[in-house]
């Protein structure tokens, strides 16, 4: 018997993200906690509202959420890039970590974060 779920319920998941995001940042660990992504770890931070983030069919299956790039986004503390982390000021939310290629950063220069997605494979 086969499997089903409907694309609605995959999109509850990136439509809570997105409801929530205020803040994009470049972290040199992985953050587990606010915290850690908005400070302890962060190299640099950016603004990003819903607007950023798209949600569309997979690309094999099931459905994903895509970044826009941010571009020029200035370096606050110089370390070796290694996460991106999506947070949200309602309630200092820690809403999605991901890994990045690595990068070395240093204060006062800019740092350009290329598109990313993000996606939930249907059921299989």
């Amino acid at each position: 018997m086969a499997k089903y779920q409907n694309d609605l319920m995959l999109d509850a998941a990136f439509d809570w993200i997105r409801a929530r995001v205020t803040l994009m940042t470049v972290c040199n660990a992985q953050p587990t906690t606010y915290a850690e992504a908005t400070s302890t770890f962060k190299l640099a931070d950016v603004a990003l509202t819903s607007t950023g983030i798209t949600v569309s069919n997979g690309d094999a299956s099931g459905r994903k959420m895509r970044m826009a790039s941010k571009a020029n986004v200035s370096v606050d503390a110089s370390g070796i890039a290694s996460h991106i982390a999506l947070a949200g000021s309602s309630g200092s939310t820690l809403l999605y970590v991901t890994t990045a290629s690595t990068q070395q950063l240093t204060t006062g220069n800019t740092v350009s974060i290329p598109g990313w997605d993000s996606e939930i494979a249907d059921a299989a």
